[in-house]
């Protein structure tokens, strides 16, 4: 497997924590994880396989750190690479926007020319609305800490093992 680049942004440890458990279940000397308050979107270049996670906050919108980052992929060419998504919300106290900050995530790295893989089931889920579900799924990996975090473990690895062979 070549080397994956784990990019995360992290308000409250939540989604810092998923990135983690991700990285171990795809082997620490397979991932170069970033935090992307400490890098730039050019990094995203170095890598075939990219796994983006985001939480969405308020409303809808991204996390402080990616609306910092997520400019920068204007200037990176994502055509060839493979890009998996994860994302954190709360379906109970934001169900109309769940998961929104990863569906932002999706178009941008769509308009680059990415290819998404990982696309996760929305069965399981009580939520009213999401740019981040498409004919019945989540573009990504769906992660509720607030309302389901008991589910997260089994999550990943699930999604992890379905994923694993398209990042090659």
């Amino acid at each position: 497997m070549k080397t994956v680049g784990l990019f995360f942004g992290s308000e409250t440890g939540n989604t810092e924590s998923a990135a983690s458990m991700i990285a171990a279940e795809l082997g620490e000397g397979n991932v170069a994880m970033y935090n992307i308050a400490d890098c730039d979107a050019s990094t995203l270049a170095s890598y075939d396989n990219i796994i983006l996670g985001a939480s969405t906050w308020g409303f809808g919108e991204l996390q402080s750190d990616w609306e910092n980052f997520l400019p920068g992929f204007d200037s990176v060419d994502l055509t060839g690479k493979t890009v998996a998504l994860f994302g954190l919300g709360d379906q109970v106290n934001y169900a109309d926007v769940f998961l929104d900050a990863m569906g932002t995530i999706y178009e941008k790295v769509r308009e680059r020319g990415g290819t998404v893989v990982g696309s996760w089931a929305t069965d399981g889920y009580d939520f009213t609305g999401s740019t981040a579900a498409l004919n019945g799924s989540f573009v990504g990996l769906a992660l509720d800490a607030d309302n389901q975090d008991d589910l997260t473990a089994g999550r990943i690895s699930e999604w992890v093992s379905m994923i694993s062979p398209q990042l090659q």
